[in-house]
């Protein structure tokens, strides 16, 4: 039984390690619609082009996943320039495809600005800015917001902006995963600022998702210090460090006190993957050493996070309140990976006297694998592309 066991753990193990490394995760587009007193009306969109070319949405976990993924990856190596000219050809389709409805009446809108970024490390996804405008009629009432399934899932919300004033009020998202409108927004009420409350499930979700199931670098990490030993106080010790490690480097980062270039941080990660796993063939023993290790990875990890935050474009008055939900929801996902692995141990393989040779060697030499193979995957994008 215990075979048969050990089997099913190292494939499951195998298999979830062969996941592409170099895949491209699947992210909802970011909207936000500005209103402003004279009529005018502003869309930007944040998303990736090479996505909604080819078609690819939430329905992929990652685009290797999806049946044009060698499509994709060509788009992928475009610099700027060459990817907004393929994507002018887009734009009827985009235009088709969306709705920006205000008192039941369509608004049309037209693509003012393309903004495409350096092509950037292939496990990240290139996020792009289109912006589109509009022109809505004096009284309106509410607006509703379409975006077609097939070009991905979504967050919306809507900024009211006075001119005259220099004033404006953002609306809470609206996150929508089925192709279906908006709920409308309002245009005649004064949205009140989002309380710390309110934005508790936005930012927790975006926080697990993160890990769960996109995370594959930090999921690693953390299996990482989980397979030294069946002890539970080890654990919880070295969970702590990585949690207080990355805690105080996402709140600097998010608030931009501190920075580091992606071409440092990202082969840094992969490193300290294959560190953590190496350490585990070589002893069983939770060290003072150990853990200053573990809380030094935290702090590169912690840099990682940060980065999802910014992509959001939060007014300061959020940041708090979304930084501390964001990581309460990384956490929740640090914590379903090692609940999954507790359980399955303790209860599937509860033998700690073999628990070394057919768990910890087994399971941390393919980490190492894959660790390595990021690390010279990615200094080679960096440095060498």
């Amino acid at each position: 039984m215990q075979k048969i066991i050990q089997k099913l753990l190292l494939l499951f193990t195998v298999i979830t390690l062969s996941l592409p490394a170099n895949a491209d995760v699947v992210k909802p587009a970011l909207v936000e619609v500005s209103v402003f007193s004279d009529g005018s009306t502003f869309v930007q969109i944040r998303t990736s082009l090479e996505a909604l070319l080819t078609g690819i949405n939430g329905q992929y976990r990652n685009t290797q996943d999806a049946p044009n993924s060698e499509e994709y990856d060509r788009y992928r190596e475009l610099g700027p320039d060459q990817l907004k000219k393929v994507f002018e050809e887009f734009y009827a389709e985009l235009l088709d495809g969306i709705s920006l409805t205000v008192d039941g009446r369509k608004i049309p809108l037209s693509v003012s600005v393309i903004d495409v970024p350096p092509r950037g490390y292939t496990k990240v996804p290139r996020t792009s800015v289109i912006e589109l405008a509009g022109e809505i009629p004096d009284r309106a009432t509410s607006l509703r917001w379409y975006y077609p399934l097939r070009f991905g899932d979504q967050a919306v919300r809507v900024r009211q902006v006075n001119e005259s004033s220099g004033e404006y009020h953002w609306s809470e998202y609206q996150w929508i995963k089925k192709d279906e409108p908006s709920r409308p927004f309002s245009l005649t009420d004064v949205y009140t600022k989002p309380t710390f409350w309110s934005v508790a499930a936005t930012y927790i979700e975006i926080g697990f998702l993160h890990i769960v199931p996109r995370g594959l670098d930090h999921i690693l990490f953390v299996l990482g210090i989980f397979l030294i030993s069946m002890r539970l106080r080890h654990l919880i010790l070295q969970v702590t460090m990585f949690t207080v490690a990355h805690s105080i480097t996402l709140s600097l980062g998010a608030y931009g006190f501190i920075s580091f270039p992606p071409r440092l941080v990202e082969p840094m990660i992969a490193l300290s993957i294959v560190y953590v796993a190496l350490e585990n063939l070589l002893t069983d023993r939770l060290s003072r050493y150990r853990l200053s290790v573990v809380f030094g990875f935290g702090l590169l990890h912690g840099l990682g996070f940060a980065s999802i935050l910014t992509e959001f474009g939060l007014s300061e008055d959020l940041y708090l309140a979304a930084l501390l939900w964001f990581n309460l929801g990384v956490e929740f996902g640090q914590l379903a990976i090692l609940v999954g692995a507790y359980i399955a141990i303790t209860i599937w393989f509860n033998d700690p006297s073999r628990y070394r040779r057919i768990i910890t060697i087994p399971g941390s030499a393919l980490i190492a694998v894959v660790g390595a193979f990021w690390v010279i995957e990615r200094v080679v994008y960096f440095y060498f592309n």
